[in-house]
């Protein structure tokens, strides 16, 4: 009975051991996930006849990419998204990606829920290098507004781009309109943690961190490959 006790005790060990080194492989498996999920929506937004300008992202400092935000409502409504944020560095490279959440509600005549593909394109890369400071409200603390479309840079020249945040949103392969007043954005500590062995804030990660993967790579050149 003794030796069947130690025998259990000792694979309960070795269980415990190899569900600990699995865990964060499978975690960042998800977060690799996510990221291959934001390259998809890019690569959506750029196959469409009108597409984010060329001459907006040449002039962005940064951007946030939320696959599959869930906005629904029933006279109050709400969002919830889970995505990333990347600001371009002095060198004109693009920074490791930061995992952030959004999550807002606004008051009004709606029903129903709708899943929506959201990129935000930001005029200055401050706001996201200090995110890890708090939560940022767009329309509050940053005005937003959508952003202009056209495949020509010369298309838009006219246009003031007087906003500090421009929002690009598609719902089954359409641009759709959504409002974002309200909406809080901030760091999604579980997923950096999870995906970043030593993450300690955004700001480092963005100025910094250059974390081996063949998927933010991949992210990097199709944001290259935008411009």
């Amino acid at each position: 009975m003794r030796i069947e006790k130690l025998r259990l005790l000792k694979l309960q060990i070795v269980l415990f051991l190899a569900i600990g080194l699995i865990a964060p492989a499978f975690a960042q498996d998800k977060e690799e996930e996510k990221i291959e999920a934001a390259i998809n929506v890019l690569n959506g937004f750029s196959e469409m006849q009108e597409n984010i300008p060329a001459q907006l992202l040449a002039i962005s400092k940064g951007i946030i990419i939320v696959p599959r935000m869930i906005n629904a409502g029933l006279m109050i409504g709400g969002k919830h998204g889970k995505g990333i944020a990347m600001v371009k560095k002095s060198n004109g490279e693009w920074s490791d990606p930061v995992f952030i959440t959004i999550t807002g509600g606004s008051i009004g005549a709606q029903i129903g829920v709708q899943a929506v593909d959201l990129v935000l394109i930001f005029k200055n890369s401050k706001t996201l290098t200090d995110i890890g400071n708090g939560s940022f409200t767009l329309g509050g603390d940053l005005s937003v507004a959508a952003g202009p479309m056209g495949r020509s840079s010369s298309a838009n020249t006219d246009y003031k781009l007087e906003a500090e945040v421009y929002s690009y949103s598609r719902s089954k392969g359409l641009f759709a309109g959504i409002t974002l007043n309200g909406a809080a954005l901030g760091i999604d500590s579980k997923a950096n943690n999870a995906f970043y062995s030593n993450f300690s804030d955004a700001k480092t990660v963005f100025t910094r961190s250059n974390v081996p993967s063949k998927t933010v790579a991949e992210l990097k050149e199709t944001l290259d490959d935008l411009n």
